[in-house]
């Protein structure tokens, strides 16, 4: 049966792409048809129209701001501009520039704040802290499955999370990892092994999943010793 799929799908065609005529994920949910694909990319298409809507009202309202204006009222917009920039990174087709548009109206608000806190070094300090913990954060968003992951109705359900982790690729996986802690993380590594003793029973263990255990488990390893910056 063939399927069109886009060329940069959104959050519901990529997860359903995950588990298409994949092993690491049950029978019943392999099968991928013409008809749950177009209803995947319809919804994709309906969060994208949404989002546009709502961008062009908080660009607006940014621009509107003026020189004087209340630190709450900052505040608020900037925290917006935050999730603009995670919600446009689940999108459908290219969200460069709209990321990059984002990028440099948050700078217009951190450069407000900044004047605002002239003078005084442990604000300027968190500041900066801030910058540098919003370009690292950013940078993890780079991957569909980070983005995924952090969305706030995440299709990814929990008993989904080992297989879609195992499904990755070496450098989406080594972002993903970033968001767990090492509880979690052995949580993660269990649930993987045990998914991977079962199929090595009925003999379809893709060797990439194989590959992506021995990587959560050094990751585990390395969390446990400490040694993970």
């Amino acid at each position: 049966m063939s399927l069109i799929v886009s060329q940069l799908p959104g959050r519901h065609e990529r997860h359903l792409l995950r588990k298409h005529e994949n092993p690491l994920f049950p029978e019943a949910e392999r099968e991928v048809t013409p008809q749950t694909l177009l209803e995947a990319q319809r919804l994709d298409h309906e969060e994208l129209v949404e989002f546009i809507t709502g961008f062009r009202a908080l660009v607006h309202r940014t621009m509107q701001l003026k020189p004087n204006e209340e630190s709450e009222v900052i505040l608020e917009i900037k925290e917006q501009l935050d999730m603009a920039y995670e919600q446009a990174s689940v999108l459908a087709d290219d969200q460069t520039e709209t990321k990059q548009a984002i990028s440099k109206l948050t700078q217009v608000i951190m450069n407000t704040i900044r004047s605002n806190a002239t003078g005084d070094p442990l604000a300027m300090d968190e500041l900066k802290q801030e910058q540098e913990a919003r370009s690292s954060h950013y940078t993890l968003l780079q991957f569909p499955i980070v983005a995924d992951l952090l969305h706030p109705e995440s299709l990814i359900l929990e008993h989904e999370l080992a297989p879609t982790l195992l499904c990755e690729d070496e450098h989406g996986l080594q972002a993903a990892m970033e968001l767990f802690d090492g509880a979690q993380l052995q949580i993660i590594c269990e649930d993987a092994s045990e998914l991977l003793r079962r199929l090595e029973v009925e003999g379809s263990v893709p060797t990439s999943a194989k590959q992506r255990l021995t990587e959560i488990g050094t990751r585990l390893t390395e969390s446990a010793a400490g040694t993970i910056n």
